[in-house]
């Protein structure tokens, strides 16, 4: 009888380990989906970034090749930025962009780079940090298809969209 039951327990229990285990739901980006739904077919040239969220209301603040410093002029583009956000109750994101030389991993960094030193100029202008997140698309999503310099500086920047 002994016996018997440590049969059956050792099926049990090789049943039990056979089972296959059920993959959680991706909930985030993954290739061209997300959340499962296909993206639309990307336009060259088109930012998803600024075309979804509050589209075309502020400048792009351009950068020099492999720099985030923000020179006096784009300081100005921040500076209408600040205005905004002191007289409406918006949040925005900032969004750090690249051109495609180097590598991705490093171009993901310089683009965090730039969206942070434009989030910290907002910051020191008296926007409140808590509305105001950062995201890096390095070089991904460019603003100009192009291989040349002309493209390359237009696709150096940080892009704020406002979050409705």
């Amino acid at each position: 009888m002994k016996n018997i039951r440590a049969v059956w327990c050792l099926l049990a229990l090789t049943l039990v380990a056979c089972q296959t285990q059920q993959k959680p739901e991706y909930a985030g980006i993954e290739g061209d989906y997300v959340n499962g739904t296909p993206l639309p077919p990307r336009q060259q040239g088109v930012s998803y970034f600024s075309n979804n969220v509050g589209r075309g209301q502020f400048q792009p603040v351009y950068f020099a090749f492999d720099s985030f410093e923000i020179t006096p002029d784009e300081g100005n583009k921040l500076r209408t930025i600040a205005d905004f956000m002191k007289s409406a109750h918006k949040n925005i994101i900032l969004a750090g962009f690249t051109d495609e030389r180097g590598t991705p991993e490093y171009n993901r960094g310089l683009g965090e780079r730039r969206a942070q030193a434009a989030r910290n100029y907002l910051i020191s202008s008296g926007v409140s940090p808590d509305r105001i997140q950062t995201v890096s698309f390095g070089q991904e999503m460019p603003a100009d298809p192009g291989h040349d310099e002309q493209a390359w500086a237009k696709n150096r920047r940080a892009e704020t969209g406002v979050v409705r």
